[in-house]
């Protein structure tokens, strides 16, 4: 009787088990959403090597978000518009200071200026409340409003190229959801909380159009929109204050990223910079990366240590302009992707590092090189020609320039105070079969080619070109920048 109930209960017992068997599915069910996976865990013992991989990736990708947040921190100190050092515009958060000349050639606030245009700059902090943009009748002049997120890629499409009316324009954040004021003309939604706007209004190389520019300089502002009542306001920024040291132009840029502070400040650009779709689980690892480092004191050493020997390494070679963009023919590089990264991070941190806040291409289309036709880089030390071909200016419907800079791609001063040709130039002379040569030189050439010479520094150098609003054989990369020949 014992062994038949004994019997009678495995047989329940197996008939249930089987039936939960077969119950549950064979597949367990795949994620569909990143919160559905497994993180990280902070109780892992990282390796040396695999914190200081990870911190050399977390370096590379986040050095232009670092930059332009230290950017923004520093600018914003200003206690009303004016100019650092006596140079670069700067304001408090949510307005903008206006320069109304070019930008004077010993400024080191960002690589690769031009001379080609009036600039302005303001940085905002839109989280706290929108901001207002002004934008004055400008006629037939070429301007354009590069509006910023935190990652450097542009956020609006605001200029002459785009044809947008004299008015006000409203700048908000990702989370905004007030109402639009009577008389704001449009809104332009940034991506994230930081933003800023650097205006670029063209000016011709005479007295004459820099008298023209100053009437609507002065209407070119922001404010917070608790300041706005639908009429155009004014600043006089003929006479603005000096603020600040003067650089040192021989020190290079400023120094806007420290390796050994990076990860401090690496943590507020994960809490305020979204991921973009793809990069949730790059995130997940850079989080866990800072709060391990938060936790052990060794961790973050290895940290820093990372830091300090990528931005020697991978982050200088990105001043090297073939490193820079593609192949543009000739010996030269040509910007990709610019201010429209996405999740182009080698050209962004590539960018953010040679020639920071860059048009997007269909504003502007950037041409560079260190060395000649030959491929023997730039030095003072030689006389080049460069020559466009009649009909081989680049084709633009706004302007062109040619500009050099020196080793640390800033200005060096010349007695000429000239630093690009271009459009803006009234009075090069152009060759009897119709082509454009340009002389660049440390040595003054002849008086007959004064007019066409661009001084060169001791040491070495590079050439770049601006193409703004480019046509069709700038933006599909058919037209070539013309061969830097060495004269013999």
């Amino acid at each position: 009787m014992l062994k038949i109930k004994t019997l009678a209960l495995l047989t329940t017992l197996a008939v249930s088990v089987g039936s939960w068997a077969e119950t549950a599915p064979l597949t367990i069910a795949h994620p569909t959403t990143f919160d559905q996976l497994n993180q990280p865990s902070l109780d892992v013992q990282m390796p040396e090597a695999y914190v200081k991989a990870m911190a050399q990736q977390a370096y590379i990708w986040g050095w232009p978000l670092v930059n332009q947040f230290n950017r923004r921190e520093t600018i914003t100190k200003a206690p009303y518009p004016a100019l650092n050092g006596g140079m670069v515009p700067v304001a408090p958060m949510g307005q903008l200071s206006m320069l109304t000349d070019y930008i004077k050639p010993e400024e080191t606030f960002v690589t690769c200026p031009n001379q080609d245009v009036a600039y302005g700059l303001g940085f905002y902090e839109l989280e706290k409340e929108p901001v207002v943009i002004q934008v004055p009748d400008f006629g037939d002049r070429f301007w354009v409003y590069a509006i910023y997120d935190a990652r450097t890629d542009q956020i609006g499409n605001v200029g002459k190229p785009y044809g947008t009316k004299p008015g006000f324009y409203l700048l908000v954040g990702p989370d905004w959801k007030g109402e639009t004021p009577k008389g704001i003309n449009g809104i332009i939604r940034s991506s994230t909380e930081m933003a800023n706007v650097i205006p670029r209004i063209q000016m011709d190389d005479t007295p004459e159009d820099r008298a023209a520019i100053q009437a609507p300089i002065k209407e070119v502002m922001t404010y917070p929109l608790s300041q706005f009542d639908g009429k155009m306001k004014s600043y006089d920024y003929s006479s603005l204050p000096s603020v600040g040291e003067t650089a040192d132009p021989n020190a290079g840029e400023t120094k806007w990223v420290i390796p050994e502070k990076f990860f401090d400040q690496f943590e507020n650009v994960l809490n305020k910079v979204p991921p973009l779709p793809g990069e949730e689980a790059m995130y997940a690892q850079y989080r866990h990366l800072v709060e391990s480092g938060k936790k052990n004191p060794e961790i973050r050493k290895w940290m820093d240590e990372a830091a300090v020997e990528t931005d020697k390494t991978v982050i200088a070679e990105f001043f090297k302009w073939k490193h820079n963009g593609v192949p543009a023919g000739n010996g030269w590089n040509r910007s990709k992707n610019n201010a429209e990264f996405g999740v182009d991070y080698y050209n962004r941190t590539g960018t953010s590092k040679s020639n920071m806040f860059d048009n997007k291409p269909d504003e502007t289309q950037y041409f560079y090189t260190d060395n000649d036709a030959a491929g023997t880089q730039l030095s003072g030390e030689h006389n080049y020609t460069v020559t466009f071909p009649k009909g081989e200016l680049p084709p633009v419907k706004g302007f062109w320039s040619l500009t050099l800079y020196n080793s640390k791609h800033l200005f060096s001063p010349n007695e000429l105070n000239r630093y690009s040709l271009g459009t803006k130039n009234k009075n090069l002379k152009f060759n009897e079969d119709g082509s454009l040569t340009l002389y660049v030189s440390k040595t003054r050439p002849s008086e007959d080619k004064l007019n066409n010479w661009l001084p060169a520094p001791d040491g070495t150098f590079s050439l770049y070109i601006r193409a703004y609003w480019g046509e069709k054989a700038i933006l599909d990369g058919t037209w070539q920048p013309p061969k830097i020949e060495t004269v013999k």
